[in-house]
């Protein structure tokens, strides 16, 4: 049983207010420990060396937490969830949180489905659908508080997978690396047909000295029934 100590990020994290209990240490503990023993046998992360999970997948997810005050009971689809980053560390860290993890590739979602089991979450699930069948489902569309998504594609086509999924008045919340500005400039008139209002960029340089950033967008009105195209519109023309 690896020790993935999180104690070390449990300061960092009170200083934004989120407090990490014995119960949730041992819980992103147990995470920690199955995703590593899943990765032998499927392609869950490159990332293995327990410093690096710590700071590069948990406490990175967290600061989400920092630059996004979540009210109570809110509802939030993780798409594109991979792993479980962010969904699952927020479940768990936040476990009032209604949390929908979102994927095309089942045995991902077996391998949340055993670490939902394991540490006995509630409240959260898992489904299998792509991103643009979800956008175009009446279980799904404009159905979520919060839409997120970490490390999936490019700003523009994350936009229009996402977007479809927020309630008016929700939130999309991408999580982005340094090259943040130059997608942004990307979205030309994204905004206003997805109908987003302009986006909130907060920077944050993690303790390894990597570069991340929240790319917060309020959803303002309906997204017109069109949207999210085929994926091969999306890719070949993005908004």
């Amino acid at each position: 049983m690896i020790d993935f100590k999180i104690e070390e990020i449990a300061p960092l994290c009170k200083e934004f207010g989120v407090e990490l209990t014995k119960e949730k240490s041992d819980k992103l503990n147990a995470y920690g420990n199955l995703l590593l023993s899943w990765n032998e046998k499927i392609n869950l992360t490159a990332i293995t060396e327990p410093q690096a999970v710590l700071y590069k997948h948990f406490y990175d997810c967290i600061l989400f937490l920092k630059h996004n005050n979540l009210p109570q009971n809110l509802s939030l689809i993780d798409v594109g969830t991979g792993a479980g980053f962010p969904g699952m560390v927020l479940k768990i860290v936040r476990p009032d949180l209604d949390v929908t993890l979102l994927d095309s590739l089942n045995k991902r979602l077996v391998f949340l489905n055993e670490v939902i089991e394991t540490l006995g979450l509630k409240g959260i699930k898992t489904v299998h659908l792509r991103a643009e069948e979800a956008g175009k489902s009446k279980q799904h569309r404009e159905k979520y508080d919060v839409a997120t998504a970490r490390a999936v594609a490019s700003l523009p086509v994350l936009l229009e997978y996402c977007t479809p999924l927020v309630k008016k008045g929700g939130i999309f919340v991408g999580m982005k690396g340094p090259s943040v500005s130059e997608e942004v400039a990307l979205c030309g008139n994204a905004w206003k047909l997805l109908g987003l209002n302009k986006p909130d960029i907060i920077c944050e340089t993690l303790p390894n000295n990597e570069q991340r950033a929240f790319v917060t967008i309020k959803k303002i009105s309906q997204t017109p029934p069109k949207y999210p195209r085929k994926p091969a519109d999306i890719s070949k023309q993005p908004l």
